[in-house]
């Protein structure tokens, strides 16, 4: 346990932290759903915009240093896959 008050102090703002980090990581994973369910729909203006959300929400948490930017960059990717169609194949 914690002796000193600055280490006391160290404990709140861990937890304050770490809760607030687990609300965006839960956010992330709701509009990653989201964007893929819309995705599969029908409605390519619908998907577009999900897509676009996320992919805000993903660089918002790489700039406060949530997530690492590698990680936004292959969601960012596996995102613009599901949005553009396969080229067909000859």
């Amino acid at each position: 346990m914690a002796n000193t008050k600055s280490a006391k102090k160290n404990i709140r703002k861990t937890a304050r932290r770490t809760e607030q980090n687990q609300a965006l990581h839960t956010r992330l994973k709701t509009l990653a759903k989201q964007a893929r369910a819309t995705a599969a729909g029908t409605d390519p203006a619908k998907a577009k915009e999900a897509a676009r959300v996320f992919i805000a929400a993903l660089d918002k948490a790489a700039k406060k240093g949530i997530i690492h930017g590698n990680k936004v960059s292959r969601a960012k990717s596996a995102m613009a896959k599901v949005l553009t169609p396969a080229p067909a194949k000859k």
